[in-house]
């Protein structure tokens, strides 16, 4: 039956779908029309009545269709009525925009409406910035809303379910080794998840189930996750459609989703299929997806990972052990794993306490350290022996030069948002390095993962200062 359209009048609906769902308690599904876009209203048992549904759907009918938001707009009242923390806003003018940032508190992550691959999407760290971004990086109106979310450093995770419309089946959960603010794509995707407590998962899952069924989602969905401190879970993006990942958990879990997500949107349920369980069974084996990059063959390109996806392809490696599972899905992608040579460090300040163990162990292992001026400072102070070199904006091209003449093995190098001036002279850093086939880190969580392949791989030998 083609779905009613729903009235302007709060009293009318309301009639209106009293006389579809009637006064019983039971469970039922209804397909509407809301502001133009196709959904379901859903009532479980324990509502006290018909009208406590109907003015709980209704809530967002009131309003003219342009404030809802489209589907961004659907997707916050139901994570909403989900009890699923979101603080996100979509915004449909720059004003709105700085609003909703100076609420939310910066720094922020904005992204526009209908793209792939997190295209234009970036951490901004103040209201100037973010006036910037609004002015000339996207187009915002009434259609194209931009989402403002507060950016939250943290453990990303990443799901693959299906849904029947009745029930969920969910193969595994990924754990990404980078934090926060680097696309997904671009990450390292690890099967089963290596650091995350039991009570983050258990509400993943229950996030995930909560949403499919809520949407209404018949076949495949994606969603991601942020876990901040023990177990605080935040929803990302929902995507009701297959992901990239699904082929790298399909392989890692053994389960054939496309096959079964075909079966389901034919019309035959999980249960048919013979999956009752929600949660598969965890594999005892590690999995490990690793991206791959082309920018050395792409003019221009900035190395820096960012929110926006610059991975060209990926690469897969699996063991008994984590570690020797991440040294073949990296070495699968074409980096080249080198275990002695010199790592050249350019660190910003607020990640100098968080870099300084790591470059201590690549210290230990015999690298020889460099580093432009205030990061060789620091890590003297804490007593590593690093080697100065002078950066562009101080009138030298030595750093360049070293680059060129190929005893670098890996650059280091994080950068602060706050701090625009600085920029320039990371962006010839890194790629002077890609153009010199010098592998670059930008994120210290893919260093140690780097560090802990060294130390498997690596007999360990004694630095010239030690005891």
């Amino acid at each position: 039956m083609p779905p009613k359209p729903l009235y302007r009048s709060l009293d009318e609906n309301l009639a209106f779908l009293e006389e579809m769902f009637g006064r019983s308690d039971d469970f039922y599904t209804k397909h509407l029309m809301i502001a133009g876009i196709r959904c379901a209203i859903v009532m479980f048992t324990g509502l006290s009545s018909p009208e406590k549904l109907c003015r709980m759907a209704l809530d967002m009918l009131d309003r003219d269709p342009a404030m809802l938001g489209g589907g961004a707009g659907l997707c916050d009242y139901l994570l909403t009525q989900s009890r699923i923390p979101a603080e996100a806003e979509a915004v449909t003018d720059i004003e709105s925009g700085v609003r909703a940032a100076a609420r939310i508190g910066y720094p922020v992550l904005v992204r526009p409406s209908y793209v792939l691959g997190g295209r234009a999407m970036q951490i901004v760290s103040n209201e100037e910035r973010l006036r910037h971004y609004l002015q000339t990086a996207v187009e915002i109106d009434v259609d194209q809303p931009v989402l403002v979310d507060r950016y939250i450093m943290g453990k990303e995770l990443e799901v693959d379910a299906i849904c029947d419309g009745k029930e969920v089946f969910i193969p595994g959960i990924m754990e990404h080794v980078e934090h926060t603010g680097i696309h997904s794509g671009d990450s390292i995707s690890v099967y089963p998840t290596f650091s995350v407590s039991q009570k983050a998962k258990d509400k993943i899952i229950d996030y995930t189930v909560k949403l499919g069924l809520r949407i209404g989602i018949v076949g495949l969905y994606n969603i991601q996750f942020i876990v901040a401190g023990e177990d605080d879970v935040y929803v990302i993006e929902v995507n009701p459609r297959s992901s990239r990942t699904v082929p790298f958990l399909s392989k890692s879990t053994g389960v054939p989703m496309a096959h079964i997500a075909t079966q389901v949107i034919l019309g035959k349920s999980l249960r048919e299929q013979g999956i009752t369980e929600v949660y598969g069974r965890e594999k005892e084996r590690w999995y490990v997806k690793a991206p791959a990059f082309s920018f050395a063959k792409i003019r221009g390109m900035d190395s820096y990972l960012s929110p926006e996806m610059k991975s060209t392809g990926e690469a897969i490696g699996y063991d008994d052990k984590l570690t020797r599972a991440l040294y073949k899905a990296l070495q699968a992608t074409g980096m080249h794993v080198s275990n002695y040579g010199t790592i050249f460090v350019t660190i910003a300040d607020h990640d100098k306490e968080q870099a300084l163990p790591l470059v201590k162990r690549f210290y230990d292992l015999g690298f020889n350290i460099e580093a432009t001026t205030g990061t060789a400072e620091f890590l003297r102070a804490h007593g590593i022996r690093t080697r100065t070199r002078r950066k562009l904006n101080e009138g030298s091209n030595e750093i360049i030069e070293a680059l060129r003449q190929g005893h670098v093995s890996y650059v280091i190098n994080t950068i602060d948002i706050n701090q625009h001036n600085t920029r320039l002279d990371g962006y010839e850093i890194r790629r002077t390095a890609v153009e010199n086939n010098v592998t670059v880190f930008t994120a210290l969580e893919t260093v140690k993962v780097l560090l802990d392949v060294l130390e498997e791989i690596t007999l360990r030998v004694s630095t010239i200062d030690s005891k």
